[in-house]
């Protein structure tokens, strides 16, 4: 449980008469979110409910589509600043558009800066994230453990979670303000392939050297260096169980989730037979591996320890399995000692089967749920061609992204809640306090507190695991908490920043919707969903008569969370 105490009831700024119009109207434009976003391609969705008579228009009644088929693809900017980064802001798609002539320019421009993160001005950012006075982020791992497992503060579940808990807060802020938004959306991949469940016992106090030295430090980089580094590191040492694995007494965790999980993957486990009777490609490999190659790289990392006096990687000679080993029908000779865990990474770094399994975890991220095989193969060959490359992870990266298949697909991903909750702050501009606790109590009911996932599998990327009721549900909760969001000792300023911001000729329901629609998500609501959120701001008027200014005051702020809760704004 989290070491934060329980918000205060806040008082509603709404009737419960208002409040149960806005659920009608949110029910309305998500209609998608069921038919839509959940359709199978096989089998057509119910139509939705017809618009109770208290929110239509007298003179122009409307009627929702019925949901289905897959949603319009928008211009390519949105599809990159949604997919490659965590939403617009406003004006993030002028800017993108200012990058040539063409959407291949324009991408391939906005692509070689992204990939090139240190040559990207991110300072103001910078600035933001030193105000907050975090104390750990800069913490070599022998200070993190002197500090936070060492020390008689470390006896405090709070002071011992801390760098926990301000990487939690740095990665939030990131997402939202860094300038190098590609970097962010690669850190959480990386995050997920390589996952740690962060809020443990001896994991929490290290948290921050996982994250910036372990992920951050490699991502861009080459694979098996990476694979490494998170192989040595304390947090996956501890969380996989491989500091308690020996020779006497062997622990598999680890290896059968660097198979299964971090490098071949379950696509290629062939299950428990003979490791000879496995067949082998041109070059002699095993096409796939079998329950003995878990077992024989098990005792290859027997003796792979954390110091406990320093945190610090060890070796100990002691408590390795000495023996001749063998591992995807590599013999690995005796008494080599730590070279014997060594050698089965090289094995699986270079294996094609790694190489695939890396490529398709990029694509169903970056691209959709079920990638094309076709860009599965490109970048898994771009992957093993360039396996000994420093920037191998960058030339992968940028395979997908330039390809025709990521410019020309939309809605096939949906935002998982940390995706959607960044992309809601962002597109508000709202001013983002990490120190609020209130905050975090509300996020993580969403279902993806961040690094909180307890199996090594990593949250789930697909729309299934998203968009069933309750994962909509707490989204609505989420956007609605945020639209009354007030900062403390500041009554009447919202940290969502609605009121004056339109221009003052918006004066129409239909003006209304339209000019933040584009000012969320860079294009206009599709029929279906704008219809419910104009008859809501309308109330009973016609939709493209000006409305008095009290009335304005009164819904636009509700108008505007309806739009966030829409369908359109889950896509990615």
């Amino acid at each position: 449980m989290r070491d934060r105490a329980l918000p205060e009831r806040r008082r509603t700024a709404l009737h419960a008469a208002s409040r149960r119009e806005i659920f009608r109207a949110a029910g309305l434009a998500l209609a998608g979110a069921a038919a839509g976003i959940q359709a199978s391609p096989s089998r057509a969705a119910d139509p939705p409910p017809e618009p109770p008579p208290a929110m239509r228009s007298p003179r122009h009644r409307r009627t929702a589509s019925q949901g289905g088929g897959p949603p319009a693809r928008p211009e390519l900017g949105v599809i990159v600043l949604n997919r490659l980064a965590f939403g617009p802001r406003p004006g993030d798609l002028d800017a993108f558009r200012a990058l040539g002539a063409d959407d291949l320019t324009r991408l391939g421009n906005w692509v070689d800066a992204q990939l090139a993160p240190e040559t990207i001005d991110d300072s103001s950012f910078e600035a933001r994230l030193a105000g907050y006075g975090l104390t750990t982020l800069s913490k070599s791992l022998a200070q993190l453990w002197a500090d936070h497992t060492q020390s008689q503060e470390a006896q405090s579940w709070k002071y011992r979670t801390l760098p926990f808990q301000e990487t939690e807060k740095a990665t939030f802020l990131r997402a939202i303000y860094s300038e190098r938004q590609l970097v962010e959306v690669l850190a959480d991949f990386w995050h997920n392939h390589f996952n740690v469940y962060g809020y443990e016992y001896w994991t929490a106090p290290v948290f921050v050297h996982y994250d910036r030295d372990v992920i951050r430090g490699h991502m861009l980089g080459n694979f098996r260096e990476m694979l490494g580094a998170v192989a040595r590191s304390p947090a996956m040492l501890y969380y996989l169980d491989n500091q308690s694995n020996s020779g006497g007494n062997p622990n598999e965790n680890y290896a059968r989730e660097l198979f299964e999980l971090h490098t071949m993957g379950a696509e290629n486990y062939l299950g428990v037979r003979a490791a000879d009777s496995v067949p082998t490609d041109d070059q002699g490999r095993p096409v796939g591996y079998v329950d003995a190659d878990v077992y024989g790289a098990t005792t290859c990392f027997t003796g792979w320890r954390v110091d406990r006096d320093t945190g610090l990687f060890q070796f100990s000679a002691e408590d390795h399995f000495p023996y001749q080993k063998v591992v995807l029908r590599r013999i690995i000779e005796p008494f080599l000692g730590e070279r014997d865990g060594e050698i089965v990474l090289d094995l699986l770094a270079e294996h094609p089967g790694t190489a695939r399994h890396i490529a398709r975890k990029l694509c169903t991220r970056l691209v959709a749920d079920s990638p094309p095989e076709a860009l599965v193969q490109e970048a898994a060959e771009v992957f093993h061609r360039q396996r000994n490359a420093p920037d191998q992870l960058k030339q992968v990266v940028r395979t997908i992204v330039l390809s025709e298949a990521f410019r020309t697909t939309w809605g096939q991903k949906v935002k998982r809640p940390f995706e959607f909750t960044v992309s809601v702050l962002r597109a508000t501009q709202t001013d983002f306090d990490p120190m609020d606790e209130h905050f975090f109590w509300v996020y993580d009911v969403m279902g993806q507190p961040l690094f909180q996932w307890p199996p090594p599998n990593g949250y789930p990327d697909t729309r299934e695991a998203w968009t069933s009721t309750m994962p909509m549900l707490q989204r609505w909760r989420m956007v609605n908490w945020l639209m009354e969001w007030e900062v403390e000792g500041d009554e009447g300023r919202r940290r969502l920043p609605i009121q004056g911001i339109m221009p003052g000729n918006v004066r129409t329901p239909e003006q209304i919707v339209d000019w933040w629609s584009h000012r969320l998500l860079g294009y206009t609501l599709p029929p279906n969903e704008r219809g419910p959120i104009v008859d809501f701001m309308a109330y009973g008027r016609a939709p493209d008569a000006d409305l008095p200014p009290d009335q304005v005051d009164e819904r636009l702020r509700y108008a505007v969370a309806l739009i966030l809760m829409a369908p359109s704004f889950q896509w990615r």
